[in-house]
C-alpha cells in the first residue's frame, strides 16, 4: 500500500513535497504559507514565493471541515478530470482557475492563484441582491457547459460514482433520519420542531428517493455538480467559478435546479429567478418540473441537513421554503 504524503502548513516539509513534484524551482523558496477562504471538502492553501503564489489542494479520505465524515479520497482526480474536459473550450477555461498539475498519487491539485477575491455567500446576508450582469455570466458558465460537453460532443466518461454516493446521502437520505446526531436548534431554535414532520413523510420520502435514484443514474451533460454561491468567485478579473469535485454526466435540471434553490435561500427577488430561468433557456432546454423537484430537494436538505448555510432567513421563512418544497415534490405526480 503506497503511503499517502499528508500536507500541512509546515513550510518545511511543504517544500520539500513541492520541489519533489517540480512546482517549486530548486533555488525557490516558501515565503508564506495562507489558508484562502474557508473551503469545506479539502486542504487547500496558498503557496506564495518571492516571485509568484499558487494554490494547492489536497482531498483526503475525510470531510476537511467535517473530519468524521468519510469522503472519496480522489475527488481531486475528478476535479482534474473536470478541467481536462473543459480546457480546449476557451468560454469555459477563462472562466476557471488554470489546472496547472495534477499528483495523482497524493491526489493533490496545483491550481492558479485568481489573487484576492471572495466567494457569492455574501448573498445570504440580508437585503443583499444579485445584479443581472453577474446573474448573467453566473448562468453563462453553465448553459456553456450543459451545452458544449455533453454525450453528443464527447467520447469521455466522468461518473465519480464515489462522490455522487456522498451528495446522494447527505441530500436525499441524512435530513429525514429519526436520530442523525444533528440538532436544528443549535442552528436557529425552533428549527428542530418544524423539521420533526418531515421526518415522518412517507409520501414526501418515497418522491425524493425516486428522485434520488435519478440524481444517481448516468445522464448526457457534464455537470459542475455543486453549483452554488460558495462556488461562484468575486475576482478582479470578474466572476470565476471553482470547486467542480462533484462533477458528473447528469441532468442539466440537477445544476438549474440548484442554482435556483440558493437564489431562493439568499432570499433574492422572484424577478430574479425568472430572469436565471430565462437564460438559461435562451441556449439550453430545460424540463421545468424535474428542475423545480431538483431545486425542492436542495431547498429541504440545506434546511433541514449537515450542509448548513449561512442564511439569515426567519424561522417563519425556512418554514415556508420547507412547505413550498414539499408541495413541488408531492403534488407533481398526484
Amino acid at each position: 500500500m503506497k503511503n499517502i504524503a499528508r500536507l500541512t502548513t509546515e513550510k518545511s516539509a511543504l517544500e520539500t513535497y513541492l520541489k519533489g513534484q517540480g512546482w517549486l524551482l530548486l533555488n525557490e523558496s516558501l515565503n508564506a504559507v495562507e489558508i484562502p477562504g474557508a473551503g469545506n471538502m479539502n486542504l487547500t492553501l496558498r503557496i506564495k514565493t518571492r516571485e509568484r503564489s499558487f494554490i494547492i489542494k489536497q482531498s483526503r479520505d475525510y470531510v476537511e471541515k467535517y473530519p468524521q465524515v468519510p469522503a472519496p479520497e480522489k475527488r481531486a482526480l475528478r476535479e482534474a478530470e473536470f478541467y481536462e474536459l473543459i480546457a480546449l473550450e476557451d468560454s469555459l477555461s477563462s472562466m476557471m482557475p488554470v489546472l496547472n498539475g495534477v499528483d495523482r498519487i497524493n491526489n493533490v491539485l496545483n491550481l492558479e492563484d485568481l489573487g484576492d477575491s471572495r466567494d457569492y455567500s455574501f448573498l445570504y446576508e440580508e437585503g443583499v441582491s444579485l445584479s443581472l450582469e453577474d446573474l448573467k455570466e453566473i448562468i453563462a458558465f453553465i448553459s456553456q457547459l450543459h451545452t458544449t460537453v455533453n454525450t453528443a460532443t464527447t467520447q469521455a466518461t466522468l461518473a465519480n460514482v464515489e462522490m455522487r454516493k456522498l451528495n446522494h446521502e447527505h441530500i436525499y437520505n441524512y435530513p429525514y433520519l429519526d436520530d442523525n446526531g444533528l440538532n436544528l436548534d443549535s442552528v436557529l431554535m425552533g428549527l428542530a420542531e418544524i423539521a420533526a414532520p418531515y421526518k415522518n413523510d412517507a409520501v414526501l420520502k418515497a418522491e425524493l428517493q425516486k428522485l434520488g435514484n435519478r440524481y444517481l443514474a448516468n445522464g448526457t451533460t457534464l455537470l459542475h455538480g455543486d453549483y452554488f454561491p460558495g462556488s461562484w468567485l468575486k475576482t478582479k478579473a470578474g466572476i470565476k467559478i471553482i470547486d467542480p469535485e462533484f462533477c458528473f454526466f447528469g441532468d442539466p435540471e440537477f445544476e438549474m435546479g440548484v442554482t435556483l434553490a440558493h437564489l431562493k435561500m439568499a432570499a433574492q427577488p422572484e424577478a430574479l429567478i425568472d430572469s436565471a430561468i430565462d437564460l438559461y433557456t435562451e441556449k439550453g432546454s430545460l424540463d421545468r418540473q424535474l428542475c423545480f423537484k431538483y431545486m425542492a430537494a436542495e431547498i429541504l436538505r440545506r434546511i433541514l441537513g449537515l450542509a448548513q448555510l449561512p442564511l439569515t432567513l426567519t424561522l417563519a421563512k425556512r418554514k415556508e421554503l420547507l412547505e413550498e418544497s414539499r408541495s413541488i415534490l408531492v403534488r407533481s405526480n398526484h
